[in-house]
């Protein structure tokens, strides 16, 4: 009698490899999406973190402080000497950069407005990638992709966008 890891192994190997693949290729895009934009608003969300103090929140930890934020000492100065942007005075570059690393991963992973949040952050990477850290390709490689994969394939259906949709959809 064949088991079904018998004939599995008697297949020929491009049969198994297609049967493989086909399992690979039914894995859910909302679940990719919703594991995209937990990790994509993770990252950014943490490096918001350093540049204020007063609000603290790390779900992941369990850390929580919950107050004003306001802009760390250091965070201006970063701006002037690590973070120099053309174009953008530090102490103007700071606040925005710790706002859009806020406000835009709390969209995302809420899944509302993703498509225009992720273009942010996208555009937000870009300027890290050429300004500020241009060595750093195949960390921010990684972030666009992540981000375009959302900007292209949208949040999936564990989203608010999707609640929205499908809302709006006339029937």
């Amino acid at each position: 009698m064949n088991s079904p890891i018998s004939s599995a192994f008697a297949a020929p190997p491009s049969r198994l490899i297609s049967g493989i693949i086909a399992r690979f290729s039914r894995i859910p895009d909302s679940l990719i999406a919703l594991l995209g934009r937990f990790s994509i608003a993770a990252i950014f969300w943490k490096s918001g973190q350093t540049k204020i103090e007063g609000f603290a929140v790390d779900l992941v930890a369990g850390e929580f402080a919950i107050g004003w934020p306001h802009l760390t000492d250091s965070a201006i100065e970063l701006f002037r000497s690590e973070y120099r942007l053309p174009l953008l005075p530090p102490e103007l570059a700071a606040p925005l950069a710790a706002f859009g690393e806020h406000f835009f991963p709390v969209l995302i992973l809420l899944g509302l407005a993703t498509r225009f949040s992720s273009v942010a952050l996208l555009v937000m990477t870009l300027i890290i990638q050429i300004f500020v850290y241009p060595d750093a390709y195949p960390t921010h490689g990684v972030w666009a992709t992540v981000l375009l994969v959302l900007i292209a394939r949208g949040p999936g259906v564990f989203s608010i966008d999707q609640w929205i949709a499908n809302r709006c959809v006339v029937r």
